[in-house]
C-alpha cells in the first residue's frame, strides 16, 4: 500500500489547458467541475473530497504542479484517464504517452 501512497504524493505536471478544455466541453463553469470532482469521488468512495477553486485556477492557468492524487480527482470529475490530462512532457518523463480525443 505504500508505494500507491507515494504514487499519490508525487508531484505531476497537468495540462491545463486539457482540462479546461474538458470542462468547456461540457459547458460547465470552475465550480461546475468542483462539483462534478466530489460528487465522483462521493460515489467512489462514499466520503465527499474535492479541490479548491483558487487550485482549479492555477492548474488550468499555469499548469501548477499537483500531486497525483489531485489530477486523479480532477479526472474522475471529468469522467477520464488521469494519463489523458498530463502535460505532453510529463506524460513522456513518466513513459506514458497521453491519449488525445479525436477532433
Amino acid at each position: 500500500m505504500a508505494a500507491c501512497d507515494e504514487d499519490d504524493a508525487r508531484a505531476i505536471q497537468p495540462d491545463g489547458l486539457a482540462i479546461r478544455g474538458r470542462r468547456h466541453q461540457r459547458g460547465w463553469s470552475p465550480r461546475d467541475l468542483i462539483e462534478a470532482i466530489g460528487a465522483a469521488h462521493e460515489a467512489a468512495t462514499g466520503v465527499r473530497e474535492s479541490i479548491a477553486p483558487a487550485l482549479l485556477s492555477a492548474v488550468e492557468e499555469r499548469n501548477a504542479r499537483i500531486p497525483y492524487a489531485t489530477l486523479r480527482l480532477i479526472a474522475a470529475g471529468l469522467d477520464c484517464n488521469p494519463v489523458e490530462l498530463l502535460a505532453p512532457a510529463a506524460a513522456e518523463a513518466e513513459g506514458l504517452a497521453p491519449v488525445r480525443q479525436p477532433r
